[in-house]
């Protein structure tokens, strides 16, 4: 069993390593990433919050801004999980002491 848990392991982090290996060079000014324009045409968002980030919010932090102004709906729906999961964990761990007390 721990021959097959040890070959999981190294079968994963190899396929880790495969997909890593197409992945482009993050300082390489051609990058779609570093581009203004998407292949759509459209502007890449990443541009506008970083030169429009503390104009919109006057908030010096850009991290800040993007979170809690830009991307505010999809944040709240992660805590939403977040807490729905540390709930529902609670509930089974005290469920389980109520069983076990009786």
């Amino acid at each position: 069993m721990k021959v097959l848990k040890l070959l999981l392991i190294l079968v994963f982090a190899l396929l880790l390593l495969f997909a890593a290996s197409d992945l482009p060079f993050r300082g390489k000014a051609d990058n779609q990433m570093n581009q203004r324009t998407s292949m759509t045409g459209t502007e890449v968002p990443g541009n506008y919050y970083i030169r429009e980030a503390y104009n919109d919010a006057h908030t010096p932090n850009i991290v800040t801004v993007v979170l809690g102004d830009y991307r505010s709906i999809d944040t709240l729906g992660e805590q939403i999980v977040i807490f729905t999961a540390g709930m529902i964990t609670f509930l089974l761990l005290r469920n389980r002491r109520e069983d076990d007390e009786r």
